[in-house]
């Protein structure tokens, strides 16, 4: 079977073909919302849907959909200007799923006797140096931690 360009199994049915309008036009929608709004703002919204002239923007909290609110009517002469079928903006406050917890803390390993006696052979075969100082001091810790 030859490899084909993605655009010929977008084309291959009427809900494909309408879906793939309907994203071009939403992200050509959102590209005029970040060529207008200030980046921090654009970083905390994007386009939801135009539907009977309405634009409908998803803002991730109601900070932002303040902000947004104050810029409707810039962002609606910007729209306007692009030809676009805008007539008024809805703003909706859409919350993220909260991120997971962080880890963990890490818990520091402790090494055996076996290695800090180990560390402490190599650092006396060395000659004063930063490496030499740094085996001792690792040694010495851990030795304080047993």
């Amino acid at each position: 079977m030859p490899a084909r360009r993605i655009n010929f199994y977008l084309n291959t049915s009427d809900r494909l073909r309408s879906l793939t309008r309907d994203a071009q036009r939403n992200a050509g929608l959102h590209q005029v919302l970040v060529d207008t709004a200030p980046p921090e703002l654009t970083q905390a919204c994007c386009v939801k849907q135009l539907r009977d002239g309405t634009l409908t923007l998803l803002a991730e909290n109601a900070a932002i959909a303040a902000k947004l609110k104050q810029l409707a009517a810039r962002l609606l002469v910007a729209y306007q200007k692009q030809r676009c079928e805008v007539t008024s903006i809805r703003i909706e406050v859409q919350v993220r799923v909260a991120a997971d917890a962080p880890p963990p803390a890490r818990v520091p390993k402790r090494l055996s006797i076996e290695t800090i006696e180990n560390l402490d052979k190599l650092a006396g075969q060395l000659d004063d140096s930063p490496l030499k100082q740094a085996l001792t001091t690792l040694a010495g810790r851990q030795r304080a931690r047993k």
